[in-house]
């Protein structure tokens, strides 16, 4: 039998449902609100007065719910620790792609079960922090056997997982990166592509350059994974209009964009999807989200959770850090982490509180989203459902 619950008493209800939203209210948020929930789904939202009689009730004192975070841009199976290289990067040295072999040292000697621990870990950290939906990517095994193998331990724990083979040249092609290429879109794609959603490609000097990322992705789509491309992060280059061109779902971190850039994102249907936390924790320039909004490009604000660039599954850090730095009004930071991440996954079952959505909510101990960009570090996480489970325990009192 499908149990109901109702959530009354919200002061401030986020749904981003289009219906609803406006130039005054981008989104579609409703003062003094009810949601209710069936099984996974959420099948009313109103006003709290209104709400009809269900099986429990669940009164969230006056606080902000909001829509689960959307988490499209995570690097999860690893192995292994990078807080030296930190300690170096924040004494003066460089970021470089480079970096990467370190953490693809410690995951091929890693154990599948310690991967998959590493992995839940994270998981459940990013769940305690109101994410509902994380996407998550290979890439740090750079063999066939160690790219299938993180691949299927992520399709264990979520269904957006990226075949990232091409994330930088595994060692041993460090002088055949043709003969690497030519593995990737072969040996490695055929044991990937049945555990993968996408395909994706770091398109950077020091990784991929604009026709070996254009093999990979058509390899990929060949194979019905999605395109998705890590684009114009440390410079300017073709990744970002590759991404477009291909279809891609998205162009992530979109640092260094001429107009050319701004304006294929602008026109085209991909996602421009910024991560704060890498150039916080590489001491890098930030992206220009206002430039991109103001073009009319869709946005979405991740983590990139990893290792070594942005060990961080904080979306609301990432949220105050946009506001702060990257010229994102509060409302559109949240949108973006919300609603953004889902259209980068091209999901619409994800980043709303609307009728047939899936029950994703996230409960701020605060009147109003505001307070994630307003208090930054503070936990304001009060309760989370994710599928209509209820998976954070009961907010406090008062």
């Amino acid at each position: 039998m499908t149990v109901s619950t109702a959530i009354t008493d919200i002061g401030s209800l986020v749904t981003n449902d289009p219906s609803l939203s406006s130039a005054d209210n981008p989104l579609g948020t409703v003062r003094d609100a009810a949601v209710v929930i069936e099984g996974d789904r959420v099948v009313w939202t109103g006003a709290s007065s209104k709400a009809p009689t269900t099986d429990n009730r669940v009164d969230a004192g006056g606080r902000a719910l909001l829509p689960g975070f959307v988490d499209s841009h995570a690097h999860l199976v690893f192995a292994g620790d990078r807080a030296a290289e930190f300690a170096a990067r924040m004494s003066g040295q460089p970021y470089a792609a480079g970096g990467i072999r370190t953490t693809v040292a410690a995951t091929r000697a890693a154990s599948d079960a310690e991967l998959a621990g590493n992995l839940a870990r994270l998981l459940a950290e990013a769940r305690r922090q109101g994410t509902t939906t994380v996407e998550v990517k290979s890439g740090y095994g750079l063999t066939v056997h160690d790219e299938a193998r993180a691949l299927r331990i992520a399709a264990g724990q979520t269904p957006e997982t990226t075949y990232l083979g091409a994330h930088v040249v595994a060692p041993e092609f460090a002088d055949d990166p043709a003969g690497y290429v030519a593995l990737v879109t072969g040996p490695m794609l055929d044991a990937c592509a049945p555990h993968a959603r996408w395909v994706d490609v770091f398109c950077e000097e020091g990784a991929f350059d604009g026709d070996q990322a254009r093999a990979v992705l058509e390899a990929g789509a060949a194979r019905g994974l999605t395109p998705r491309v890590h684009a114009n992060q440390l410079g300017h280059g073709p990744g970002v209009r590759l991404a477009v061109e291909l279809g891609a779902a998205s162009a992530d971190h979109c640092t260094h964009l001429t107009d050319a850039d701004v304006d294929a994102l602008a026109s085209g249907q991909t996602v421009a999807t910024l991560l704060p936390g890498a150039e916080f924790s590489t001491r890098a320039a930030y992206p220009d989200a206002r430039r991109l909004l103001d073009a009319g490009a869709t946005v979405a604000l991740s983590t990139d959770c990893n290792p070594g660039s942005s060990y961080t599954s904080s979306m609301a850090f990432c949220v105050a850090v946009a506001v702060r730095d990257m010229g994102m009004t509060p409302d559109e930071a949240v949108r973006a982490a919300t609603l953004g991440g889902a259209r980068a996954l091209r999901r619409t079952d994800v980043g709303t509180v609307a009728p047939g959505a899936r029950a994703d909510l996230h409960l701020l101990d605060a009147p109003t989203h505001v307070h994630l960009a307003y208090r930054p570090g503070v936990p304001l996480t009060a309760a989370v459902w994710q599928a209509g489970e209820r998976v954070r325990p009961q907010y406090p009192a008062g």
